[in-house]
């Protein structure tokens, strides 16, 4: 199989799925197997303390002593814990296929979903996402939480996917590998690819209950997921232009400055010597001045960029 007759990459971050991994495995064949094409797996080991990474290179082993298989097992092992984000980026660099396609390892997502997704990517766009709308979870802790996350994700960014946090998706590769993620970013993944034009669309997947193991998510993210939101934002609608973003919280300081410089003055006529006001009217303008500095140099480096891909496409 070499690096240009891959149809299919199939990308799973695994942290402490020791139990999971080989039905995972074996769902997955089961599932794209049929399809009669050349696909590889790869799985990222994300400093899993169990026995996660043993069972992985079992599977490898099993593998290439097929004599006659369309797949083939990847294994990419992290020393430590960095989050999903990180594994998903990790797969994604990695991957060769043609057709992307990310899965948590803990058997909740189905693999036998797979199938439709290539199908309708195959009409023409190039972000599938995958819907859990009759969804297996805690309602307090999971359900509820990701609900009022979704709604302000669509609000913030214009992007109304019903579940982002869903990792069973499909991309073409040229628009997934066009794009960085950090944070925990890879819930944002349909909105960030709108930078780059994508066609986004969703599918209705089965969603399972967790047999096995033990959820790497709780309630308590959701103060990331916010801060998320707020890059994300800056991210898709000033993206071209990020002198306006800092122009927009710059103007906030600018205005106080002045406030507080008006009434340090009228403080002084009336005799005050707090030096309370005239502090906070110089702090403000010199938060002012520091973002516009920001904008301005955010300005510039956009410029190169842009000027560093005109080029290189015209060398190319």
């Amino acid at each position: 199989m070499d690096n240009h007759s891959t149809a299919l990459s199939i990308v799973i971050p695994i942290y402490n799925e020791e139990e999971n991994i080989n039905r995972l495995y074996k769902e997955i064949r089961s599932a794209v197997d049929p399809l009669n094409i050349l696909y590889e797996i790869i799985f990222i080991d994300d400093g899993s303390t169990d026995d996660s990474f043993e069972n992985l290179k079992g599977i490898k082993k099993a593998e290439d002593r097929e004599t006659e298989t369309m797949a083939r097992i990847r294994i990419i092992k992290f020393s430590q814990n960095y989050g999903q984000t990180l594994a998903m980026q990790s797969g994604f660099d990695h991957a060769r296929g043609e057709v992307i396609v990310s899965m948590d390892g803990d058997l909740q997502n189905d693999p036998a979903d797979i199938p439709a997704f290539i199908e309708v990517l195959q009409k023409g766009y190039d972000v599938v996402c995958g819907w859990r709308k009759n969804r297996k979870d805690k309602t307090i802790s999971r359900i509820i939480p990701s609900k009022v996350a979704n709604w302000m994700i669509g609000k913030v960014t214009g992007v109304p996917i019903h579940d982002n946090g869903c990792s069973l998706k499909a991309f073409r590769s040229s628009v997934v590998k066009s794009i960085s993620l950090y944070s925990d970013m890879h819930r944002f993944i349909p909105a960030i690819t709108t930078i780059v034009g994508a066609r986004i669309t969703e599918v209705v997947v089965n969603h399972r209950h967790r047999r096995y193991g033990e959820s790497k998510y709780g309630i308590n993210r959701i103060w990331k997921v916010l801060f998320d939101i707020v890059t994300i934002k800056m991210l898709i609608h000033f993206y071209d232009r990020p002198i306006v973003w800092f122009s927009m919280f710059g103007i906030v300081f600018l205005l106080s400055g002045i406030g507080f410089g008006v009434i340090s003055i009228v403080l002084f006529l009336q005799g005050s010597q707090s030096i309370v006001f005239p502090a906070s009217c110089i702090l403000s303008l010199f938060l002012f001045i520091s973002l516009l500095f920001w904008g301005i140099l955010s300005e510039y480096f956009v410029k190169i960029e842009k000027y560093s891909d005109y080029f290189k496409s015209s060398l190319s």
